[in-house]
């Protein structure tokens, strides 16, 4: 009976990740305008709570901003959302990103990133790259709060700095190595 249950539990949230990571790619990808406006109130949101982000925009050659980001999972787990990338503040291209994962994780939750893209070698590696997979390819830091109080944009040396923002929800588990980002062709 536990084997039963255990397996109705797996093929559950297997079929909530393949929903979480397809659904939004499809829904959202029709509507750019309504991503860019959530990813430009995301990215202000995050300049007047992290005057870092702020700072760090003023040299970085581009941002990516990822607005509702929704990860889930229970044993395995998903995460997926739709983003805008900006160059001088314009709105050049929507990027989707997705990941799936299996392991010891519980929970769900919503959040933003911000990817602050600094060199011409990462700009050009998301342009060129057909889906971009986090943890190949560029170097990437993820910015908490120690790398915050540190980082300005003379010590910022890395290709690319993350800043996870606007967090509802409780997940354990799951990163973001190994999730994809790849352009929604309009």
């Amino acid at each position: 009976m536990n084997r039963v249950i255990t397996s109705a539990y797996t093929l559950f949230f297997a079929a909530m990740t393949t929903v979480i990571l397809i659904a939004p790619g499809h829904s959202l990808a029709a509507d750019t305008k309504e991503i860019e406006a959530e990813a430009r109130d995301a990215l202000t949101k995050l300049y007047e709570t992290n005057p870092t982000a702020k700072e760090l925009s003023t040299t970085a050659k581009s941002v990516l901003v990822f607005p509702d980001i929704i990860k889930a999972g229970l044993i395995i787990g998903g995460l997926g959302g739709n983003g805008t990338l900006f160059v001088d503040g314009k709105a050049v291209a929507n990027y989707n990103i997705a990941a799936a994962s299996y392991g010891l994780q519980a929970g769900a939750q919503t959040l933003s990133y911000a990817m602050f893209l600094m060199s011409e070698e990462a700009q050009e590696y998301l342009d060129s790259s057909g889906g971009w997979e986090v943890g190949f390819g560029p170097s990437l830091v993820v910015v908490d709060d120690g790398v915050a109080k540190t980082l300005t944009t003379t010590t910022a040396k890395d290709d690319i700095y993350v800043f996870s923002f606007g967090l509802e929800g409780l997940m354990a588990g799951i990163g973001l190595q190994g999730s994809k980002i790849t352009k929604i062709d309009p």
